[in-house]
């Protein structure tokens, strides 16, 4: 299963390329932040046996991959 990301400055499409993703129309690169849907917090990721979840410091909470919010912030300018 792919997941198809549009661009946040040409709405072309995301590709993940190890630790940060790339738009193949406009060639910027984004790196990814994870936010709390309740608090906005940048989120703390938690790998474990293949699991990725999320730790919210500010709320305390554990936060499931589905219920954050992914912003993509411009790398190169």
């Amino acid at each position: 299963m792919t997941i198809e990301v549009a661009c946040p400055e040409c709405d072309g499409q995301l590709q993940h390329e190890h630790d940060h993703w790339l738009c193949g129309a406009c060639h910027h690169k984004f790196s990814q932040r994870v936010h709390c849907d309740k608090c906005d917090a940048e989120l703390e990721k938690l790998k474990a046996c293949g699991a990725v979840d999320y730790f919210c410091n500010s709320c305390n909470e554990l936060k499931s991959k589905r219920a954050v919010i992914r912003r993509f912030e411009r790398l190169d300018s």
